[in-house]
């Protein structure tokens, strides 16, 4: 019945809350470290274990941050409308921090192309860790970086702009949290209904494309990303 409440809370929410927020998620979500890490687990010993927790520590996380950002912005009031100098502002910070990580991860890529990326190198050590460590350090990458905590704050921004009841919030929480999760989900799911076996040589194949081209995508998106948010915050300078 919660389930049902949910959805039928999110089916009712404004489109322009739920979109944003949506494309927001999925920018957080294009993590080649954590899609790489996921793999790894799921091509070695104890498949869904070990990487449906990985998965459900993710969704956790994003749940968790969004809730907190939240809590925080209504305890301080800060309703982010459109054109106030709030979001005026984290738009802008937040379009120059991933236009600078955008630029940052394709001059990178370039440089390293035909190499495997520096942060590869850790992954081997991580997939060694028990699994309570590894979550743990999972999650705090997962929030560690400045660009994912704009986007947070950002989707928790828009959230309180869209002025919903608390149901709706809850319901595109967790719409948020699965969004974020989507790209670890699929692999996930594939070892669930298919088997590992038989997806090994996929899983093997989609480690190596995440490794040669994941840090050129990660730049294409924070840019993509940064033009849009730029875009919101020169049209709220307008209007403020």
């Amino acid at each position: 019945m919660v389930l049902f409440s949910l959805a039928a809370a999110v089916a009712e929410t404004q489109p322009q809350a739920a979109e944003p927020l949506a494309a927001f998620a999925l920018a957080i979500g294009f993590s080649p470290l954590h899609i790489v890490l996921l793999l790894l687990l799921l091509l070695g010993p104890n498949p869904l274990r070990r990487g449906g927790l990985l998965v459900l520590a993710w969704m956790v996380t994003a749940a968790l941050a969004l809730t907190l950002l939240l809590t925080a912005g209504h305890g301080l009031l800060l309703t982010m409308d459109k054109g106030t100098s709030h979001r005026t502002g984290l738009d802008l910070l937040a379009a120059g921090a991933l236009l600078a990580l955008g630029l940052k991860e394709l001059l990178t890529s370039r440089e390293e192309k035909g190499h495997t990326p520096a942060w590869a190198s850790r992954l081997d050590q991580f997939c060694a860790m028990a699994l309570p460590p590894l979550l743990l350090l999972s999650a705090l990458l997962e929030v560690a970086s400045p660009d994912d905590l704009f986007l947070f704050a950002k989707s928790a921004g828009t959230l309180l702009a869209a002025h919903l009841a608390p149901i709706q919030e809850l319901g595109l929480t967790l719409l948020f949290s699965l969004v974020s999760a989507a790209l670890l989900l699929v692999p996930l799911l594939a070892v669930v209904l298919l088997g590992q076996e038989r997806v090994l040589p996929t899983l093997q194949q989609g480690k190596q494309w995440m490794l040669q081209r994941g840090d050129a995508l990660v730049g294409v998106m924070g840019l993509a990303v940064a033009v849009y948010l730029g875009w919101q915050g020169i049209d709220g300078l307008r209007l403020s």
